[in-house]
């Protein structure tokens, strides 16, 4: 392994030798995901302890040497130094570069800083398709994850809310599967929006298969990030170890439809703990599918409906989403006393205004004031010497009676 450029060099690095030379931390680092499997926080105590250059060292070096690594079993320890010494970090570099790729690290400049929050098992480095600069899109992203298998309603709305945080300049983060998190993707690149995909497998790999499409979209427009290596392919341990990555990289997650044994509810517990925002789409009491998000939102999970009442969430300051309220009707703008006498009418037949004054627990000339003020607004009408109910309200449906008015 020549990470540390002691060794000599490979084919794919002489091919590439007019090309700025890597240096020694990223070859280390570009190796060791050759090496350790994601979010192995006995490696990532490695790393601390020893920095990547150093790592590399004592994992192609003597027995004697590699010994000194402390926390798993003699035969664990081997299968490392066997893979160090297979790992050459500039052909992966060069096969990255080939498809449009690139290998950033802790320390570099688009290196998004909240992956530190991940301690030991923050990820060796990050391999990345796309122009954008990653750093500065972490800083307003938001994840939006949930079934594979969902419902009509649960792909409208993922991609609902995905096309309109886009809009408003938020990078939305998934998983690229399918179900909620490839109608996440397709609603933000829909909208002209970016997005970004983490995979649990080399980000050369068009995984699942059917989606090749999507990623190049997405890599073309967004951004594909992922942990592992170039040609590396996806095992479902792989799958729930990515999901921390989007967990740490956003502001907040949205969790649309997802069952009581689901990946996307370990995206949202791991944002949990790491005081990230956590959110979940309602969907039917009765749906399965639900069951997961709806005890997320028995929990500390905040409930929201579209993309302005995630941004009020995880936004800055003042970036609040429009109150609710249904619609005003003609009989809300009424005064308390005429009010009371448009409730008094019964509904079906005229009556005088001598008995709409006794229903209504005023005086007559008052009453008749205020039936003349609802015969103007459209109301009421005059039927010889009585009043009724208009046959059809200012609201536009059609009036039964003081007591449907009211609600009861």
């Amino acid at each position: 392994m020549t990470a540390t450029g002691t060794g000599p060099r490979s084919e794919s690095a002489a091919h590439t030798a007019s090309e700025p030379d890597p240096d020694p931390e990223s070859l280390a680092r570009a190796a060791l995901t050759r090496v350790l499997e994601p979010g192995e926080e006995t490696g990532g105590r490695w790393l601390r302890e020893h920095g990547a250059v150093g790592l590399i060292r004592l994992l192609t070096g003597p027995d004697g040497e590699a010994a000194t690594l402390t926390g798993v079993g003699e035969g664990r320890l081997a299968g490392y130094r066997r893979r160090a010494a297979l790992a050459d970090p500039r052909r992966d570099l060069a096969t990255a570069a080939r498809s449009g790729g690139r290998f950033i690290r802790p320390g570099s400049p688009q290196w998004p800083t909240q992956l530190d929050d991940l301690g030991d098992a923050r990820p060796i480095g990050l391999w990345v398709r796309g122009r954008a600069d990653l750093r500065t899109w972490a800083l307003r992203s938001v994840a939006v994850v949930g079934a594979r298998a969902c419902t009509p309603y649960g792909a409208h709305m993922a991609q609902t809310l995905a096309a309109g945080l886009a809009e408003r300049g938020w990078v939305v983060v998934s998983g690229a599967a399918y179900g909620v998190d490839a109608a996440a993707h397709r609603g933000a690149l829909a909208s002209g929006g970016a997005t970004a995909a983490v995979l649990a497998c080399g980000v050369d790999v068009a995984y699942p298969r059917g989606h090749a499409e999507l990623l190049g979209r997405i890599a073309e427009q967004g951004i594909v990030l992922g942990e592992l290596p170039p040609a590396s392919h996806p095992t479902p341990t792989r799958f729930v170890l990515r999901n921390r990555v989007i967990a740490a990289l956003t502001r907040g997650t949205v969790v649309v439809e997802a069952a009581h044994r689901s990946g996307s509810l370990v995206t949202a517990r791991r944002a949990q703990r790491l005081g990230r925002f956590t959110m979940g789409v309602p969907g039917p009491a009765t749906s399965g599918l639900s069951g997961g998000v709806h005890e997320l939102l028995r929990g500390e999970a905040v409930l929201v409906t579209d993309a302005a009442e995630v941004i009020e969430l995880v936004g800055d300051m003042g970036e609040l989403a429009p109150q609710r309220r249904g619609p005003v009707l003609a009989r809300d703008l009424l005064d308390r006393e005429t009010a009371r006498v448009l409730e008094a009418l019964p509904a079906g037949r005229p009556v005088h205004a001598g008995e709409v004054a006794l229903a209504a627990g005023t005086g007559t000339d008052e009453v008749i004031g205020r039936l003349y003020e609802l015969h103007s607004l459209g109301f009421v009408e005059r039927q010889g010497e009585g009043w009724q109910l208009t046959t059809q309200s200012p609201e536009g449906g059609t009036e039964t009676g003081g007591a449907r008015r009211g609600g009861h």
